[in-house]
């Protein structure tokens, strides 16, 4: 099968182009120097001249802050973006898959999250994305939307910039022996690479929907890192930050843990307990590498 990756180079793309590679599979890795999401053009160009099987669209505009200080610029990626590349798709006769987030829902239930379960997103990122979700569905018959939850990888974050949460937490242990983080947040981390491995068992198939794909289980954002200092002994002092102690600009779902209900009904539900993926994760990551960095949720 003949797979193009959008955002190839990014913490999601650079694994999903290795698994597939790995699996065998034909990849053209597209980064936004190749091809322009927004531009109903630059993907006619670059995928008619390409005439791929499959497209995994792991571009996005995800930096929460700034979609909603750019609102007009998040809308135009996360979401027209998302409806050029669908039509483009279909005019291949592609599949597509397109990845979508876990703030898609509100926060306010403390049960997992079904794919029947009904939107309702709290910021402009969380809104362009839903809407990303609708044009992928509508617009291309061949599509596989997948939310996913809490994801981390040895490949940093582009939009982001910094250490994912694993290696933040483990930069301020050494830097300051002592860590706070909320424990009334709620997710289910989820490597980069078990994602990838889900795409390449998933994409091949007919099997066209919306699905929830995350690890199994879940955990605050506090039980997370003492996963982390407990399987690297790390011996920072670890406290529990207390509610609203750390100051938000854009809201975000206070628990956000979903189920692959829609992969377990078809039998294609390849994850693990997220405890599994970290300790995969800590045993391959490489040597880390100083960086500033700040995150939301510790001090």
């Amino acid at each position: 099968m003949k797979v193009a990756v959008l955002g190839a180079n990014g913490q999601l793309g650079s694994d999903v182009v290795v698994a597939f590679r790995g699996a065998k599979h034909e990849v053209f890795p597209l980064t936004h120097q190749d091809i322009e999401i927004t531009s109903p053009e630059s993907l006619e160009r670059v995928l008619g001249a390409l005439r791929p099987d499959a497209i995994i669209n792991t571009a996005s505009f995800h930096n929460v802050e700034r979609c909603e200080s750019e609102p007009e610029t998040a809308f135009n990626v996360n979401a027209v973006g998302a409806g050029h590349l669908a039509r483009a798709a279909t005019k291949l006769g592609a599949k597509l898959a397109h990845i979508s987030t876990d703030y898609v829902f509100d926060g306010n239930k403390r049960t997992p999250y079904v794919e029947e379960d009904l939107p309702g997103p709290l910021s402009f990122y969380a809104t362009s994305k839903l809407a990303g979700e609708y044009m992928v569905r509508a617009l291309c018959q061949q599509h596989f939307v997948l939310r996913v939850c809490g994801i981390y990888g040895h490949n940093p974050c582009r939009a982001k910039g910094g250490p994912n949460f694993v290696e933040l937490m483990l930069k301020l242990a050494r830097e300051r022996g002592q860590v706070r983080v909320v424990d009334d947040e709620f997710i289910t981390p989820t490597p980069t690479v078990e994602i990838a491995r889900q795409l390449v068992a998933l994409v091949p198939t007919d099997a066209f929907g919306l699905y929830h794909a995350t690890s199994e289980g879940q955990c605050s954002w506090f039980e997370f890192t003492q996963a982390i200092f407990e399987l690297t002994g790390t011996q920072a002092k670890l406290e529990r930050a207390r509610p609203g102690e750390f100051a938000v600009k854009v809201a975000r779902p206070k628990y956000s843990v979903l189920e692959n209900a829609a992969l377990k009904r078809r039998s294609l539900n390849v994850f693990r307990p997220w405890t599994a993926g970290l300790e995969e994760y800590l045993a391959t990551r490489p040597r880390p590498v100083a960086t500033e960095a700040g995150a939301r949720s510790v001090s």
